[in-house]
């Protein structure tokens, strides 16, 4: 039950990490260019790793004291889950413009900290995720504190990979293509946790 737990949060928070696209965009830029992205992809984390955690224990306090709040949460989370998947598909259908290598002024630490801080803390679809749709599915957990542990997991692997993949991958992940693959797997996965959380939690 507590592997249960942390492969629902891996999966669950994996797929809404990958879809908040101003986060991933960000940071695929930086790593294409290669300036300062391990900065910008461990501000990610840390960031995601506290939200998750406040979001969780918090909530999760007052559904102790209002049981009944529990399904009001489970079924906003669903249709914000479902809102997740058509935009995701949306862009399946409209594609995203090309993220470009292209010789630009470079950034400065500083700068590349305050626009991670702008792109994570001023993104209205961060605090939906973590004050509402996490909460709705960690809160029927058998163990929350392994489910936070799964969600900050899946935040460190994907910033991580995006940091390190990045500049090495730099040609094909520039392409509006790659990105339709990534937005479809994305819908699907939303679509599923959807259907699974309105059937009754995960």
């Amino acid at each position: 039950m507590v592997f249960e737990s942390y492969l629902t949060g891996l999966v669950v928070c994996g797929g809404i990490i990958v879809a908040i696209g101003a986060q991933n965009a960000y940071v695929l830029s930086q790593a294409i260019r290669r300036e300062h992205h391990w900065w910008s992809a461990g501000l990610c984390m840390t960031s995601d790793i506290l939200l998750f955690t406040l979001g969780m224990f918090g909530v999760s306090a007052a559904l102790m004291a209002m049981p009944e709040a529990l399904d009001v949460l489970r079924w906003l989370g669903v249709g914000f889950l479902g809102l997740l998947a058509g935009q995701a598909f949306y862009r399946v259908l409209k594609g995203r413009a090309s993220l470009a290598a292209g010789e630009a002024r470079r950034s400065t630490v500083k700068g590349v900290i305050l626009t991670t801080l702008a792109v994570t803390l001023l993104n209205p679809q961060v605090y939906l995720d973590t004050l509402l749709l996490i909460p709705a599915v960690g809160a029927q957990q058998s163990d929350p504190a392994t489910f936070v542990a799964g969600a900050s997991s899946a935040s460190v692997l994907w910033f991580g990979a995006l940091a390190w993949a990045g500049s090495r991958l730099a040609p094909w992940l520039a392409r509006p293509a790659a990105w339709r693959v990534i937005d479809g797997v994305i819908g699907l996965m939303m679509t599923a946790i959807a259907i699974q959380l309105a059937a009754g939690g995960l």
